[in-house]
């Protein structure tokens, strides 16, 4: 009886994630490419603003939750770091929770919504060390231990089951992993950089078991990218060539991983390589694969103008999601205008709360975002 029982519930939980991304498809989303095409991005433009108003049912269906304005109310390891005091008041006001209950949080607190971003350092049960790996992280003289959730584990297969099968029985869809797992794409040490695409491998399992429709994974490289320099003559930037070369190199062979599983691999403005819109569109254009995407954020530039002229060059390679952010790193990020660009461009996909810092706590800065995002669409 009992067999018979999980046999029905993954039964139940293939059949739910067959259908996480109906709604998308319909929408015309997945048929984007990774080529831009000015022609079709204007009449995208043209049929959006002839479109009908959409209803407050059908805004509600393109906001996706995300964990990390969450983050401070997960559990943490037995032992780990010492708590905050905001992570200490956010669970005073809101509750302790797991990956296993957000997506009834979701439910409870963002009524209607019903897709999830999910970022990689909250997955896995801390109890339970034998689904994560012990790592070391260094910058210059700092350093620090870290247990990091490694998913081809038997416990972390046995465990990402269990959120899948938890999440379909809430009729809550994981369409996107917002991943800082796997590294050193860029790396010239080649045993570091193939270490770090069998990681993105792993992960784009586990993301196919959760149902996801896309995987963030970082371009690498130094955290602040060279620029061009000279002697004499016009300026060249030889060193960043060399990055580029090795980055595209990774994310071909984690695309073709990725088709076979059915996720697709994305690149977000997250620092690096990543924090220029043109050097996106380089990799993506190289790869050329609907299975590597963009995933913009609205706030991760280097500076002002970037805000909005770097989110709009990213527009036609963004097919899924895109973190819909506050944060007051820049003074007054209109989060509107942001939605307008992404819809005038012709996107489809789901806007997730990612709020950064700012006057209010994760959940408040969520709330803001939903109420920004919704008012522009």
């Amino acid at each position: 009886m009992a067999e018979d029982s999980r046999n029905q519930q993954e039964s139940g939980r293939r059949d739910f994630i067959k259908t996480a991304g109906v709604g998308l498809a319909a929408a015309g989303a997945l048929a984007c490419t990774t080529q831009p095409d000015t022609d079709s991005a204007t009449d995208s433009a043209a049929d959006s603003a002839a479109a009908p108003a959409l209803t407050e049912e059908e805004k509600i269906a393109r906001i996706a939750s995300n964990t990390w304005p969450a983050r401070r109310l997960f559990k943490q390891r037995p032992g780990g770091r010492p708590e905050s005091d905001e992570a200490k008041a956010m669970k005073e006001k809101y509750g302790e929770i797991t990956m296993m209950d957000f997506a009834q949080f979701t439910k409870d607190t963002w009524p209607g919504v019903t897709h999830m971003d999910l970022w990689s350092s909250l997955f896995g049960d801390v109890t339970d060390l034998s689904m994560f790996e012990e790592k070391t992280w260094t910058r210059g003289e700092r350093s620090r231990t870290f247990y990091e959730f490694d998913p081809s584990t038997a416990s972390a297969k046995k465990w990402l089951d269990g959120l899948a099968n938890k999440n379909a029985s809430l009729g809550v869809k994981c369409v996107h992993v917002s991943n800082n797992a796997p590294r050193n794409m860029s790396d010239f040490d080649e045993e570091k950089r193939k270490a770090g695409i069998q990681v993105a491998k792993h992960w784009l399992d586990a993301s196919a078991t959760l149902g996801a429709k896309t995987m963030r994974v970082n371009t690498g490289g130094p955290r602040v990218a060279p620029c061009a320099s000279t002697e004499t003559g016009y300026p060249k930037n030889d060193e960043i060539v060399k990055y580029l070369d090795l980055c595209i190199d990774s994310f071909k062979q984690m695309a073709e991983y990725g088709e076979k599983v059915g996720v697709a691999v994305t690149i977000e403005n997250h620092w690096g390589l990543s924090a220029d819109p043109m050097i996106i569109r380089v990799i993506l254009d190289e790869v050329n694969s609907p299975f590597c995407k963009a995933s913009p954020d609205y706030c991760n530039w280097e500076h002002e103008y970037h805000l909005y002229h770097g989110l709009k060059a990213l527009v036609p390679y963004c097919t899924t999601i895109v973190h819909a952010k506050y944060w007051d790193r820049w003074e007054n990020p209109d989060v509107q205008r942001c939605t307008r660009i992404m819809e005038e461009g012709g996107f489809k996909g789901w806007y997730a709360l990612e709020y950064e810092d700012g006057p209010w706590d994760g959940i408040e800065g969520a709330n803001y975002l939903l109420e920004q995002v919704t008012a522009a669409l």
